[in-house]
């Protein structure tokens, strides 16, 4: 693990090394996503749209490796997803 030593400025801002920003495509203006986790606090980069493409892509080719099937209109007709979570509940 790489640990790096930041200062905090006086309005609580970090500068992110260049290196890093390049590497986990963090861009000037754009937003990033904070992750609040037992250790601290992570900052993610956000994926570009071509990136979430084909995360999904990846899912999709999973979900059909484990034999599901796509979902058809009136599937869902007559089911009250309400009464099952208050049967997990209970």
């Amino acid at each position: 693990m790489v640990e790096l030593k930041l200062k905090v400025g006086e309005k609580g801002q970090i500068l992110i090394p260049k290196l890093l920003r390049e590497k986990y495509g963090v861009k000037e203006g754009e937003a990033v996503l904070i992750e609040l986790t037992g250790e601290g606090i992570l900052v993610k980069g956000r994926p570009s749209p071509e990136q979430i493409l084909e995360m999904l892509r990846r899912h999709e080719e999973e979900v059909k490796a484990l034999g599901a099937r796509s979902a058809k209109l009136g599937d869902l007709q007559r089911s009250y997803l309400e009464e099952e979570f208050e049967e997990q509940a209970s």
